[in-house]
């Protein structure tokens, strides 16, 4: 069993969706970040459940720093966060216990834990979880601020309705960053989000529930992280990503697009700035040269998947009795995350620049001044 993630900066989370606690540990972490709670409150709450589209499972994420800080400092040691649970309904996943969530985790979760596990919630495989992920990634984020290095997630498409790329000119980029940073509901046109809006009703309405595609964005970040193969940029954030509760795919700048093109059409030309700074003309590798940054922005999207829980009547197993059987789910249910999913991305992103930029520069990089 591994809940742990990094080399240098390393994220540890434990808990349960339905548990008295849930929380994370990041060891490696330089002494001297300030920390705001105002923008983990912040960040806590692009988290939470939004509007008539997601669950009427709302927590107020009362967390406390037990270690790792003191006078509103980082101090170098474990930094551990725990949030209680609070509004939990256990009793309504008495009655399923024993029936296979088509593409959920309840049968696996049983086979790998015997029957020990918790299963109330989805247990340890909950997106619960994910909130001390973000509480986390808020300080992550915050020490990578602090090195010209922001991190911003948006739709990018829910069934046939697609929001602006990211802007290839760098200082327009910027202000779409800090733009999508202050947005609850996170795309670049402000009519897209509206539709989406409306496309993730439609499923609720239907007793179902829809996918969404996330697009990243990281920029500040110096070339020369990363190492070739198995410690590449690519794999430890696509490791990072599939960690993320329901993210069934990554790709890298134009990814699997590369298909349609002959490679004199999507080759990145280098140059040199005004500023004496290599750039190059096309960011269509994202950012990345053989698992290597080489200083444009690293460009990333994430699939979403359909969330399993869903109202409709499935064919499905009970899988204790081995028997055919049928199965609905009622609760407290989202008909998508994607939007809710998006600042969870961008907190796994931080842990892995972090990691990197620790691995490369050393413990002292983010200290304090």
């Amino acid at each position: 069993m591994k809940n742990s993630f990094g080399n240098s900066v390393i994220l540890t989370v434990f808990g349960e969706s339905h548990g008295e606690m849930i929380g994370a540990v990041i060891d490696g972490l330089a002494p001297g970040i300030k920390i705001d709670k105002s923008f983990i409150d912040y960040q806590l709450k692009l988290r939470r459940p939004y509007g008539d589209i997601s669950t009427k499972r709302v927590e107020n994420d009362e967390y406390a720093i037990v270690s790792g800080l003191f006078n509103d400092y980082t101090t170098g040691t474990p930094l551990c966060i725990m949030i209680k649970n609070q509004n939990v309904q256990s009793k309504d996943y008495e009655k399923n216990r024993y029936l296979a969530t088509p593409s959920g985790c309840n049968y696996t979760a049983y086979c790998k834990y015997h029957g020990y596990e918790d299963y109330r919630g989805n247990g340890h495989f909950s997106g619960r979880i994910t909130a001390a992920i973000v509480a986390a990634g808020a300080i992550l984020l915050t020490a990578l601020k602090n090195k010209n290095i922001k991190i911003a997630t948006h739709i990018k498409q829910c069934r046939n309705i697609k929001d602006a790329d990211f802007s290839a000119d760098y200082n327009q980029l910027e202000k779409e960053i800090d733009y999508l940073n202050q947005q609850q509901f996170a795309t670049i046109n402000e009519k897209t989000a509206q539709d989406i809006y409306n496309e993730i009703i439609k499923a609720k309405e239907r007793k179902d529930s829809v996918a969404g595609l996330l697009e990243t964005a990281v920029i500040g970040v110096p070339a020369g992280l990363g190492e070739p193969f198995f410690s590449s940029v690519e794999s430890q954030m696509a490791q990072a990503m599939f960690s993320v509760p329901a993210v069934k795919g990554i790709q890298f700048g134009k990814g699997f697009d590369y298909v349609n093109y002959y490679g004199s059409e999507v080759s990145d030309k280098f140059y040199i700035d005004e500023n004496n700074t290599v750039k190059t003309y096309a960011n269509n590798n994202g950012g990345i040269n053989g698992g290597i940054t080489n200083g444009m922005p690293i460009v990333f999207s994430t699939i979403i998947k359909p969330t399993s829980s869903i109202g409709l009547v499935q064919q499905t197993i009970n899988f204790k009795e081995k028997t055919a059987s049928q199965l609905q789910i009622n609760g407290r249910h989202d008909p998508a995350i994607f939007h809710r999913a998006r600042v969870v991305v961008d907190s796994m992103a931080a842990l892995v620049m972090c990691d990197l930029l620790t691995s490369c520069y050393g413990n002292d990089y983010f200290r304090g001044e």
